[in-house]
């Protein structure tokens, strides 16, 4: 039976094997975020592995930090390629997480842009990523609290 909005396969219901279904979080607007944090993951580690690779000592705290953001996109298009309540949780909660990274990297490089040689990912909000990096947890969250399981 799906759920409301399309984005549940059978959530609370079982398979015939006596296990609950997982929840779909890739339906709809959710195949868009997996789709965006793909982009992402790929721009950020690919950019971030050749910053460390050749110019590390440049800007170390940028590139690792790139590194970072990079990390952060790979576990949450995993948690929505997953599916499943637990897996929506732990998006939920690395979403907020990167948010928080980008509004407190976003502000230091305007704040103090000596401390940054080179720009992040989340440099000036994301700037150079055409603001992605701050728009996308926003969306992704908003996506992940429609999608929760309802319960009866």
């Amino acid at each position: 039976m799906p759920g409301a909005q399309g984005t549940h396969e059978g959530a609370g219901t079982s398979d015939g094997s006596g296990k609950p279904r997982r929840t779909r979080l890739i339906g709809g607007p959710g195949l868009l975020l997996v789709w965006l944090y793909g982009v992402m993951v790929v721009g950020a580690v690919s950019r971030s592995a050749v910053q460390i690779a050749t110019e590390f000592d440049k800007a170390p705290l940028a590139y690792s930090l790139s590194a970072v953001a990079g990390l952060v996109y790979g576990f949450i298009t995993y948690s929505l390629v997953r599916g499943g309540e637990r897996a929506r949780r732990a998006a939920l909660v690395c979403c907020a997480a990167e948010l928080a990274g980008v509004l407190i990297v976003g502000t230091w490089t305007l704040a103090d842009p000596s401390a940054f040689p080179d720009a992040t990912v989340w440099s000036d909000y994301g700037m150079g990523y055409l603001f992605i990096p701050v728009l996308l947890p926003v969306t992704a969250m908003f996506w992940l609290r429609r999608s929760r399981t309802v319960t009866s």
